[in-house]
């Protein structure tokens, strides 16, 4: 600039301190000359007197040049990375979530790679697919009534996927894959979220059979960096392409037409991380802000979408032809016979179908016998050492600590003084011994995740896998045996009903059509949604249960933890929202480190006040409790909408 004036970066540092979180304003020298909004640059940052990693938001100019500015150091390279619509993703997606804009970014923007980016040239316009591929797809498409007009529509859509396999696929990598193809036949770029790596392998086979290569990108953090980092290059260009990956391929920065989620009550879609964002969250924002078209896909439904359904945001679509598994439950007189791990009915059909081709087996934990009781008093087997559980890993083997890995040579009770253990659970490898046995010559193949098995062929067999791990079979399983239910049912967990439907309904869609599925032990709700396949009904009883609770999803929950004061700072910040008394569950003692926790409940229409009044609570308490030169010892930290509320 002339007459006095100088141009202005706004850039948000790439820090995890809570103070931090903000755009700061530096002097951007003449020397830099025309600088693209999103590049990265190196900035000195005067409190901790060193240099930093930025990226600048926004430049403005300035006419009064007498405010003491620092310049920015260096531009690090002319590739904008944060292109403003991920910008303003990222800090609506913090602020919603009490977090730090940079914190998101950290999950979506990879390391430099300057061979990578030197190599780079930006595509224009991408091959989009051949007729025939979209013709097919919008077939596929026309089976979900009214699904074709919503995406035309831009609209926003719960869709229960049809079960079963076509050509070798599960039904469900169809369903996405021809909604991204026929968003790409219209020039628009599609982002599909998946919860892990077997799904993302299945979903990328069944694009690769509509789509051109070079409009599909995968991201996901198994890729070597400079792989990573070519393909987020790729998502900033102006031609349409279609993105799969897991959580953090929510934030992808493409021009979206769409964004569809498959199984997001799978838990691998909720974010370790801070500002610990579920990938459904983020989706629902960035519809928010662009108005692409979204799908939550699944063949189950979770509270959150139900919840959605029924205020109207979210449109409910099934198959025009609705077709589900054909379940089997237990007799009453095999509900008595508890003792009777697989029932004869069940057998039966594993035997008659094991001739034919694979029959699956779920079971719910790995390993040989993971726990041992007492063989006398029945009492859990605890290490003497740190008190974890002991389990065997094989038949006559030493029993083993599950948290410790200590051998137990010498075992006693701790209640009866009894030296002799007794398997009190079967994992996958001790039901394989066991059905090895009672099906001589027929294959046994385990896969849990030790033992990861992605398909098997179409020769007898049977497939023992714990959930979720369950490979596929091209053609479809004969039989489908689901043990261990009741031992599931009863895990301490608010949703652990919804997480056994959606355990057992994924596993029922691998079964060939008309195949028996039969879910053994368990009768009630679950069980009758299950053979009756009405999942959004009982994502409705779910709703209904929890409302009188005000647990989520009726109401939203932050878990506050920290040392005493801070989190007693956190509570009264948020009595003037009126979240206070019933609202409030404790604090209660957290580790022996004097840490506590408190949940606090609140609606939805409060959020954004709650979540920034916690914020500011969080920075204040992060500026307060500085060591050092830049140090900061985190006594507070804030987790809101939280899946699992524990005290």
């Amino acid at each position: 600039m002339t007459d006095g004036g100088r141009r202005i970066a706004r850039v948000l540092i790439d820090s995890p301190l809570p103070q931090l979180d903000r755009l700061f304003d530096y002097a951007l020298p003449d020397a830099f000359g025309d600088v693209p909004l999103g590049v990265r640059i190196k900035a000195p940052l005067r409190t901790a007197g060193r240099v930093i990693d930025g990226y600048i938001v926004e430049i403005d100019d300035e006419q009064d040049a007498t405010r003491p500015l620092s310049d920015v150091e260096a531009v690090v390279s002319p590739v904008p990375v944060l292109p403003e619509r991920l910008y303003r993703l990222a800090r609506r997606v913090a602020d919603r979530a009490a977090g730090a804009a940079s914190d998101v970014l950290r999950l979506v923007i990879p390391k430099r790679q300057v061979r990578v980016e030197k190599a780079w040239r930006p595509v224009e316009e991408a091959t989009r697919p051949e007729a025939a591929a979209v013709s097919a797809a919008r077939e596929v498409i026309a089976q979900y009534g009214g699904l074709q007009q919503l995406l035309d529509d831009r609209g926003r859509a719960a869709v229960e996927a049809v079960p079963g396999l076509d050509a070798g696929l599960p039904r469900w990598a169809h369903l996405l894959a021809s909604a991204a193809a026929v968003t790409l036949a219209d020039g628009a770029s599609s982002v599909l979220v998946v919860p892990d790596h077997r799904d993302q392998e299945l979903l990328l086979t069944a694009l690769q059979r509509l789509l051109p290569a070079d409009a599909l990108i995968r991201l996901d953090a198994r890729q070597p960096n400079p792989d990573r980092y070519r393909a987020f290059l790729r998502t900033l260009d102006a031609a349409p392409c279609v993105v799969v990956g897991n959580r953090s391929a929510v934030y992808s920065p493409v021009r979206a037409g769409l964004v569809a989620l498959w199984d997001d009550g799978d838990p691998l879609l909720a974010e370790p991380l801070s500002p610990y964002v579920h990938a459904r969250d983020a989706a629902l924002v960035r519809r928010e802000q662009e108005g692409s078209a979204l799908l939550l896909a699944g063949h189950t439904r979770t509270s959150e979408t139900e919840r959605l359904v029924q205020h109207g945001w979210l449109t409910e679509v099934t198959a025009t032809r609705r077709t589900s598994p054909r379940v089997v439950l237990s007799t009453p007189q095999e509900l008595e016979h508890t003792t009777q791990r697989v029932p004869s009915s069940a057998f039966a059909a594993a035997r008659a179908a094991a001739e034919d081709g694979p029959v699956l087996v779920q079971v719910a934990r790995p390993g040989f016998a993971p726990s041992l009781v007492c063989a006398q008093c029945r009492n859990p087997a605890r290490c003497a050492h740190c008190g974890g559980p002991l389990g065997a890993r094989r038949r006559g083997a030493v029993p083993v600590c599950g948290w410790c890995g200590r051998g137990a040579n010498a075992w006693h009770c701790g209640e009866c003084s009894s030296t002799q253990v007794r398997l009190a659970s079967s994992g996958t490898e001790r039901t394989a011994d066991e059905l090895g046995r009672a099906f001589p010559g027929v294959r046994v193949i385990v896969s849990d995740g030790s033992h990861p098995v992605t398909s098997v062929d179409d020769k007898p067999a049977l497939v023992v896998a714990t959930r979720g791990a369950e490979p596929l079979a091209p053609a479809g399983y004969r039989a489908v045996i689901l043990l261990d239910g009741a031992r599931m049912l009863q895990a301490p967990e608010l949703r652990i009903g919804e997480s056994c439907l959606r355990w057992w309904s994924n596993a029922a869609a691998l079964a060939a059509q008309g195949a028996p599925v039969h879910l053994v032990g368990v009768n009630g709700p679950v069980a009758k949604a299950l053979a009756t396949w009405s999942h959004s009904g009982y994502a409705r009883s779910e709703l209904e249960a929890r409302a009188p609770l005000h647990m989520p999803p009726t109401a939203r929950v932050a878990q506050i933890d920290g040392q005493p004061a801070s989190v007693q700072r956190a509570l009264d910040a948020l009595k003037p929202l009126g979240v206070t008394g019933p609202a409030v569950l404790g604090p209660v003692p957290l580790d022996d480190d004097g840490r506590v926790r408190a949940l606090v409940r609140f609606g939805y229409a409060h959020g954004s006040a709650v979540a920034s009044a916690l914020r500011a609570v969080v920075v204040a308490d992060a500026a307060q409790n500085r060591r050092g030169r830049g140090r900061v010892r985190a006594s507070l930290s804030v987790h809101l909408d939280i899946l699992e509320p524990e005290l």
